[in-house]
């Protein structure tokens, strides 16, 4: 697991990556910018539970690619999740919150995720865990903001503008990126 500093603000943007491209790290620099933080862990996962393992390139393909394509020394490429076991995404969470204290993080997401992320086990607890930063990426539209979770916790939903301030804030919290600015 990366190392970072008690008061920094973190993005954790993981997702399996197979392959990374280019629109993967343009949602990770557009997060790094508009959130404000410190760094981004680009977190490497073992598998996907949602999707079939068949056509999943090996674990070290992918983080090998992933270190490839985010350039920016910001961010850090990672696959604590396999070190650690740890198959579903609130149990990584819990992770870094237990290994990081005074750390703020923010889990970020592309908002293709977002039209799936109630059938992510236990959705409702990442959801208290850590802020989160649904960025827009290429080709996916404002349609995901009628998604079961974010009707569901539209009460916590924080204006774009205040995205900076996002991964300081207590959980439940969360806010829509728009695509390049």
């Amino acid at each position: 697991m990366p190392h970072a500093e008690k008061g920094l603000a973190v993005g954790l943007f993981g997702g399996s990556f197979n392959p990374p491209h280019a629109g993967h790290a343009l949602v990770a620099e557009i997060a790094l910018r508009r959130l404000a933080l410190d760094q981004l862990w680009w977190m490497v996962t073992p598998g996907n539970p949602l999707k079939s393992t068949g056509e999943l390139a090996p674990l070290g393909e992918r983080l090998q690619l992933s270190e490839q394509i985010a350039k920016n020394p910001k961010i850090k490429v990672t696959a604590f999740e396999a070190a650690h076991h740890v198959r579903y995404t609130a149990d990584a969470l819990a992770l870094v919150k237990a290994r990081n204290p005074g750390v703020d993080f923010v889990w970020i997401m592309g908002a293709d995720s977002l039209r799936d992320f109630h059938r992510w086990q236990r959705w409702r607890e990442i959801v208290m865990t850590f802020p989160i930063a649904v960025i827009d990426r290429p080709g996916a539209t404002l349609s995901f903001l009628s998604s079961v979770v974010a009707k569901t916790f539209d009460y916590a939903r924080v204006d774009e503008g205040d995205a900076p301030r996002l991964a300081r804030m207590k959980a439940p919290a969360w806010t829509f990126i728009h695509g390049p600015r």
